[in-house]
This record gives C-alpha cells, structure tokens and sequence, in this order.
C-alpha cells in the first residue's frame, strides 16, 4: 500500500519549487516541522469537537509540512541528527493527538449522535489500540537502529496514513453515518499492528545468525553476567549492538585446562578500538 517511487519522485518534483521559495526566505526545516505539528495539534482538538470536514484539511496541511520539512533539509544541506530526532519526536505527539483527538469524538457520541450508539465503545477501544500500535511501530524501528538493524519494513507508512487522517475526512466527513470513517480507524490500527510484528520478525532474522555464532562460542568463553558503564551496571538487554560486541570483547575469559587459573583478559583498549570502528546507523526525517 506504499506509495510507488514514481508517485513519490512526482510529488517531490511538485513540492521543489516550493521548497526552493522557502530556502530563499530562510525557513528551516525545523521551523516547517513545528508548524506542521501545531497544525496537527489543532486538527486533533477539532476531530474531538465533532467537526471531521474542518478537522481533515486541518490535519491534510500537517502532511504537506512532513513533505516539505525533508525536501527543504536536503535542498538546502541541513539535515541533522537533531533534526531527525526533532522530527520523529514530534511525528509521535502528532500521532498521538489525532488519534486521541477521534477517540474523544466516539466518546462523545451520545450528545452529538453523528454515528451508531452501539459503535461508540467499540471504536474507542480500537482507537486506544491504535496509538499504542503507532508508537510501537517507532519505538521498534528505533530500538532496531540503535542496534545496528535496518527496520524500514511494514506495509502503510506514515505519509499514508497522514493521508487517510485526513483527505478521507476532508471531503467526506462522516459519510454513510460515520462507518467511512470508523472503517478508516480500523484500518490504520491494523496495519500499525501488523507494522509491528514484520519489524519484530525481520529483527528476529538479522539476529538469529548472531546468537548462533555466540551460542557457538559458549563452550570455550564465558562471559561475566554484566558490565559496568559510566551510569551503573548494565545488562545485555539495555545495550546497543556494538557495544555488545565491545562488552563481550573486553570480558571473555579463556579458560584453560581444567584446575588452572582463569587467564587472558583481553585488554578493555582492544575493545574500544573495535567498537570505535563501527559505523552509527544512517538517520533521516522517516518514522
């Protein structure tokens, strides 16, 4: 259900000229990105007032902003780690408060009556389901990164689910007694879910031929239970890859014969110098 790289070269060659003006007239792409939040923000509170034709060219204005702000950023050279970060942390409240946003509107459908009583719960608890997913859907290609690991897979992106927050809504409101609508929430908490589970799978995959190899390795090293960093103590779980493998590096014990000392610590400089010759994961402005 992505868009193909046709349709997206087509609205990047659409948008150019104006990310061009906007370059000109010293906008940044953080600047874009705070506007667009807010206007998400804004859409969010309507979507909860009941007004769902306002509320979706609101919301559709937030979706030009998610365009424009990387176009401006690699047109004009300023892509950043922090704007990454910026981005995807505001992508997240954006998320959060459309979604919160409709989920107030089926709460209150017993004084507005716009959509069948019997569907109010329902749509509410598909909704809760659903910012859970979206954030999930972040959080584990993040964690994925951390660790060194790809995780751009999952079969609705954000752009097209901006998309269907909004036009959707925009030009149909709640046509055919809110079920357009509540068939949309529906869909968007799905594919979250199912989002989540190929990342999860397609981490489980790049990882699965690690754990062998070390599993390999159990019976002539043993490693200490934990290692201490410059905040405590840490365990396995709580470290990125790389520094997995400059942990493991700087604690294996080689053991000898049986009854003789334990011996050959490897130096802890062997293990940074390793671990500095591994590359930081890519950043961009995608969920």
């Amino acid at each position: 259900m992505a868009l193909s790289d046709t349709a997206r070269s087509g609205l990047q060659r659409v948008i150019a000229p104006v990310a061009d003006f906007l370059i000109r007239r010293g906008i940044s792409p953080n600047q874009i990105t705070t506007v667009g939040t807010v206007s998400t923000v804004i859409g969010g509170g309507i979507y909860a007032a009941g007004h769902i034709h306002v509320a979706g060219w609101v919301v559709g204005l937030s979706a030009l902003c998610d365009l424009l702000d990387g176009a401006v950023a690699r047109r004009s050279g300023k892509t950043s780690v922090f704007g990454a970060f910026y981005d995807s942390t505001l992508d997240r409240v954006a998320d959060g408060v459309v979604l919160g946003g409709l989920m107030i509107f089926f709460a209150r459908n017993a004084v507005h009556q716009a959509i069948p009583f019997y569907m109010s719960t329902p749509m509410q608890s598909v909704l809760i389901l659903g910012i859970i997913g979206s954030f999930l859907t972040s959080y584990t290609r993040a964690r994925a990164e951390s660790l060194g690991i790809d995780a751009q897979v999952g079969i609705l992106p954000r752009p097209e689910r901006v998309f269907l927050l909004s036009a959707p809504q925009a030009f149909f409101g709640l046509a055919l007694d809110g079920w357009v609508l509540m068939g949309i929430c529906l869909l968007l908490t799905v594919t979250a879910w199912i989002t989540v589970v190929q990342r999860i799978a397609h981490v489980y995959r790049c990882t699965e031929g690690v754990e062998a190899g070390r599993g390999a390795r159990a019976g002539t090293t043993k490693p200490i239970a934990s290692v201490k960093s410059g905040t405590g103590d840490q365990r396995d779980g709580d470290l990125p890859l790389a520094e997995l493998d400059a942990a493991a590096i700087d604690r294996e014990v080689r053991v000898g014969a049986p009854g003789s000392p334990l011996a050959d610590i490897a130096p802890p400089t062997e293990a940074a110098a390793r671990a500095s010759r591994v590359e930081s994961p890519p950043f961009d402005r995608a969920p």
